[in-house]
């Protein structure tokens, strides 16, 4: 078999609820994304492209039928290029990456593009569908932006929570204080206005065609001390804020990877290995927590050990969380989202595991580190981890 290689990256900026991206529709969102990163890749013939793997967790309205093909046809990529779209809730993109990345070792490609693409402002509400014609009585619209929705009556309460709640159950088990959530929401939100600064990004972001966004818009000047006023979302005496949760947002992602041949053909060295990874599953109230052992299983396969990893992108769902995986871990915090994380940069949900790829590629470029781990939780008590073996 041969290996899997990371070739290019790209993604849009992220834009808040009802911010700038509120006018454009998912399935353009995607085609930004996928063409974004093939200019990067300008010798490469698209006829050749041999799938395109897009995640997506809604799926409920204009990201229907399909939006990775939607992508690839609104892209203007030949019409003999196939796409498939995957649902693993937040980890949908990094799953379409990992498929992939399965597709380019096993020889049925030599290159595949994944990515992902949320519209969490353009989510529409839902109505269920009767099951005679006019029936008596009100029904309920039901957003679709984001949790549990049409919840079937034979789960167990414990297992359908709000998300909030699952977290400050966490917090809970694990003694993680409101003081060291603000202080974590902070950094994240220090870190990647620092990122954006210091022109970190600039490579790996491109425009949003006739939209005025620059850069993520949900970063914020905020402190700890600034968080610390802020009152609990999901308990009167809780400890999670609408400042250390990561916030609800518009964007898409994309990455090209390919096989050791593919480099010849299109001029590219090749940024990062796929070297490991890992899926792992808990009870579902659980999910903050399941990144640890789905690292543990990548890096296992990866042939490697903590004590090897130079650079770790955790998505930040929640501060409490992310502060529960680094703990049972036991790295140093400093390694963990140095440019940042969800909390501030944002979290679209279908397109956050493509952009902390993209991240840990860029960060290994930078500092030289050999092996670096993406992470993520997913919703209903899941986790996805790649690790990556810096090629610079």
């Amino acid at each position: 078999m041969t290996s899997a290689y990371l070739y290019a990256t790209a993604r849009t900026p992220f834009g808040r609820f009802g911010g700038a991206l509120a006018e454009v529709r998912p399935d353009d969102l995607a085609a930004v994304a996928l063409r974004g990163v093939l200019d990067k890749a300008p010798r490469l013939d698209p006829e050749t492209i041999g799938d395109v793997v897009w995640g997506c967790a809604n799926q409920a309205g204009e990201d229907n039928r399909n939006v990775g093909r939607m992508a690839v046809l609104l892209a203007g990529l030949p019409t003999s290029v196939p796409a498939a779209t995957v649902n693993r809730l937040c980890g949908s993109s990094l799953d379409a990456a990992i498929i992939a990345s399965r597709t380019i070792e096993s020889g049925d490609a030599d290159v595949v593009i994944a990515g992902g693409v949320e519209s969490m402002t353009r989510a529409p509400w839902v109505l269920p569908k009767p099951s005679k014609a006019f029936p008596a009585g009100n029904v309920t619209a039901v957003s679709t932006t984001l949790g549990w929705r049409f919840v079937n009556t034979s789960m167990p309460a414990e297992w359908t929570v709000s998300l909030g709640e699952a977290n400050e159950l966490l917090g809970d088990k694990f003694k993680i204080s409101r003081v060291r959530q603000d202080e974590f929401a902070a950094r994240s939100h220090a870190l990647a206005a620092q990122a954006w600064d210091e022109g970190f990004f600039k490579d790996l972001v491109v425009p949003v065609p006739g939209v005025d966004l620059a850069r993520d818009e949900s970063i914020r000047a905020s402190s700890a001390e600034k968080l610390a006023g802020l009152k609990p979302s999901f308990r009167p005496d809780g400890t999670i804020t609408a400042g250390n949760a990561s916030p609800l947002n518009d964007g898409a992602s994309a990455v090209l990877l390919g096989s050791e041949s593919l480099s010849g053909l299109i001029g590219l060295d090749p940024l990062a290995r796929i070297a490991g990874r890992g899926v792992h599953a808990v009870d579902p109230q659980d999910f903050g927590y399941a990144p640890v052992e789905a690292a543990a299983k990548a890096l296992k396969r990866a042939g490697i050990t903590w004590s090897d990893v130079s650079a770790v992108e955790l998505n930040e769902a929640f501060a409490v969380q992310s502060l529960a995986c680094v703990d049972a871990w036991d790295i140093d915090p400093s390694i963990v989202n140095a440019r940042g994380g969800a909390i501030a940069i944002g979290h679209p949900l279908g397109a956050s595991g493509g952009r902390i790829l993209g991240t840990l590629a860029a960060r290994l470029r930078e500092t030289g580190g050999r092996y670096g781990v993406a992470a993520i939780c997913i919703g209903v008590g899941q986790a996805l981890a790649v690790v990556l073996e810096n090629q610079s």
